[in-house]
């Protein structure tokens, strides 16, 4: 990769590890709907003056677009939001490096993934380990739900990139990105106005949603179609593996977040494991090339 793309790639690891904490600081003042809202709502008005004239394509696959406006950013957003109200901003940035794995498993359930090797299977039995340890090693939640929800987060951005994978290859990214969050702030709206709060937010408050809205979501999205571009999306996809490590740094030096040993064992299973479960080995890319047919593999790099 050239210095240009590195730097991209450097650059994308840090601004997808910040959200965490971002919306954890936002969370303790707003609604999660509200955080859905501010963030889904900037960052449409910033994408859509750069995509409205590739609308035409979005509307031809509309229905694919709406599901993955529901699995990738509605659903999730709304979870994670809820989900950090409970548990720390480290913590959700380890379990979301869960969502690789189970791309994988989905994608080997519906037919995309053909064979998951021995060093894969490792590689989701790590992780899965690596879970567990994080739960027993001081960093846990107010009470099983929140977990449970970051699992649904999770499960959401395993199949939002299997349905980009077999609907949506031939639509614009930047458009469909726009609409997406359109569709999302429009979701969301109701539910924020219904939560509104009686006391205007804090100034950090504010700035954790307006940061999250212009860095998080619009820059975010712009920087990383740059970088699909040019280092193609398997390369690019490998921000999963260091964006959890961001948020656990950001969460133990800024917010207080504890960091245990037995965390430090959990994090570095989590992260081996899914780097393991989603590489492919020779034996897998000599069958993919068998299969050229076949569609693009669907492993993706959360959202957060």
């Amino acid at each position: 990769m050239t210095r240009r793309t590195w730097l991209l790639f450097i650059a994308m690891s840090l601004i997808w590890g910040v959200p965490y904490l971002l919306i954890s600081e936002a969370v303790a003042q707003v609604s999660p709907a509200m955080v859905v809202f501010s963030r889904t709502a900037i960052g449409a008005v910033v994408l859509m003056p750069f995509a409205w004239r590739q609308l035409r394509a979005v509307w031809e696959h509309r229905w694919p677009v709406l599901a993955f406006a529901l699995l990738e950013m509605v659903g999730p957003w709304f979870l994670l939001s809820d989900a950090e109200r409970h548990i720390s901003s480290s913590l959700a940035g380890l379990l979301i490096a869960f969502a690789p794995v189970l791309a994988l498993v989905v994608a080997r359930l519906i037919g995309l993934e053909r064979r998951i090797g021995g060093m894969r299977i490792l590689g989701l039995v790590l992780a899965v380990g690596g879970v567990a340890v994080l739960g027993g090693g001081g960093m846990e939640a107010s009470g099983a739900w929140p977990v449970v929800e970051m699992m649904f987060v999770a499960v959401g951005y395993a199949i939002a990139p299997q349905v980009a994978a077999v609907r949506l290859r031939h639509v614009p990214a930047l458009p469909m990105t726009a609409v997406c969050l359109t569709i999302a702030a429009v979701i969301s709206a109701p539910f924020a106005i219904a939560t509104w709060p009686a006391a205007a937010p804090t100034p950090t408050a504010t700035g954790s949603l307006v940061l999250l809205g212009l860095l998080c979501t619009a820059l975010a999205f712009l920087l990383f179609f740059r970088l699909i571009a040019e280092a193609g999306p398997a390369r690019a996809t490998a921000i999963a593996y260091v964006n959890p490590v961001v948020a656990l740094a950001l969460g133990v030096s800024l917010h207080g977040d504890p960091l245990t040993p037995l965390i430090g064992a959990g994090a570095v299973l989590v992260l081996a494991g899914t780097f393991l479960a989603t590489r492919r080995s020779r034996a897998d890319v000599d069958i993919a090339r068998a299969g050229a047919s076949a569609a693009p593999t669907p492993e993706g790099a959360p959202t957060p």
